[in-house]
């Protein structure tokens, strides 16, 4: 799946993806460059996967 970095917080390393109407919510550990910082805006590719019942964003990749 596809979308943009809605938000993302650095100091708690959260953030949430937006695609279309529906947000997913992730952790820099999930970026997997290592990295962990990523830029509001950026165009990045997912995979969605469910977490305590919740769905979230998994395998981060930056487009």
């Amino acid at each position: 799946m596809n979308g943009v970095v809605a938000s993302f917080n650095s100091h708690r390393g959260l953030g949430y993806i937006a695609v279309g109407d529906e947000q997913y919510l992730f952790h820099c550990a999930e970026l997997v460059d290592g990295t962990r910082e990523i830029e509001v805006g950026a165009q990045v590719g997912f995979v969605v996967a469910s977490r305590f019942g919740n769905l979230e964003a998994s395998e981060i990749i930056k487009l």
